[in-house]
């Protein structure tokens, strides 16, 4: 992995590999079957594609309600659950599961449990948000997850991203994976999964908010840095560790040098919309304003709140991570193609953007 500098940042370095290159480089095991949990919804198809472009043999279970007509060619067996409906699974054999849609521990005990004598190696797709201290300077794979009672657990059902358990129950997800395939479960700790089809807007905001030009409100401290991983890159790895059935704990974020706020937006400039000014705007004032970090302002978090995760393991274990400058554009490409009614469900208004900015002028 080369360290972030200007010029793989720019985009100006060789072009990241395609999925074909990237299993042909690697040394990934014979192709086999894969088994994915969900493989249709943003993560799921750059895992498909991933072993497909290796020759693997690619089976999806999931409720068949999202996209179900991706990869129509492909066997699907459907399945709930939350319900706890996984009898199309039963005595299917496979020489690895990648599982993208395991939110509560029951979820994730009903499938080791019906698979683990027929699966080889399991990855589950957990967050970094098992991580209780997230402003630490320095989270490794060995900083303790949280945990929770096990009347917490039996109570939980569904959780989503968002909720307060969610970081606590992708934690006892991996306890309940390893419990019932030890020595055979890869745990990936992803951090924010940015790029095409991130609906989240948690990334796409910058983008789509420095194209439009203009004078851009910028959150905080210029030298404050953000983390992010491209889905396609985390795909493609979450296939390769499936495939050569690489067991342990990974923190999946980018990159090989530290990124910061100002280095984000300068990329989005440059790559973008040179007609645009960023102002910017100080901790303590957007606090006062009431402004929410994360969801108003997507990737701010104010100085004691944000930290650093650690990926050397990830990038020692073959993570490849594209120039932030093609994320930047592909996200923006995307973006594009999008209806101008849709919903944002991060960002703020142009007019509370302005607002803001006026409030901010006025009091200096």
């Amino acid at each position: 992995m080369l360290p972030l500098t200007r010029r793989s940042f720019l985009g100006t370095g060789v072009a990241f590999p395609s999925a074909a290159w990237l299993s042909a480089a690697l040394p990934t095991a014979r192709a086999g079957k894969l088994l994915v949990l969900g493989g249709t919804r943003f993560l799921g198809p750059p895992i498909v594609e991933a072993a497909l472009a290796a020759g693997w043999e690619v089976t999806l279970f999931n409720r068949g309600r999202s996209d179900p007509g991706r990869f129509a060619k492909l066997e699907q067996i459907t399945g709930d659950r939350d319900a706890g409906t996984l009898d199309g699974l039963k005595g299917r054999a496979f020489d690895a599961v990648v599982d993208t849609s395991g939110y509560a521990p029951l979820h994730v005990q009903r499938a080791c449990e019906l698979l683990r004598d027929q699966v080889a190696h399991y990855v589950f797709v957990s967050t970094v948000s098992v991580y209780p201290d997230q402003s630490a300077a320095n989270v490794d794979e060995n900083t303790p997850a949280s945990a929770l009672t096990p009347e917490a657990i039996g109570a939980a059902t569904t959780i989503r991203e968002g909720s307060a358990n969610y970081g606590p129950m992708k934690a006892e997800c991996e306890r309940a994976a390893e419990r019932a395939m030890p020595g055979r479960v890869t745990i990936v700790r992803s951090g924010l999964i940015v790029g095409p089809e991130d609906t989240s807007d948690r990334f796409t905001y910058w983008p789509a908010r420095v194209a439009r030009g203009g004078d851009v409100l910028a959150p905080g401290a210029p030298d404050a840095e953000v983390q992010f991983v491209d889905v396609r890159d985390l795909g493609a790895w979450c296939f390769d560790l499936a495939a050569r059935h690489v067991a342990g704990v990974f923190n999946a974020v980018g990159f090989g040098g530290r990124l910061s706020f100002a280095e984000l937006l300068a990329g989005c400039k440059v790559g973008l919309n040179l007609d645009c000014a960023f102002t910017w705007v100080d901790d303590a004032f957007l606090r006062e304003q009431k402004v929410t970090p994360y969801r108003d302002l997507p990737l701010w978090l104010p100085k004691g709140q944000r930290g650093h995760f650690d990926n050397q393991r990830a990038l020692a274990n073959g993570l490849r991570l594209r120039s932030v400058a093609a994320t930047i554009a592909d996200t923006q490409a995307w973006q594009a193609t999008r209806p101008a009614d849709h919903r944002w469900r991060a960002g703020m208004s142009a007019a509370r953007e302005q607002e803001l900015l006026a409030a901010w002028r006025a009091k200096r």
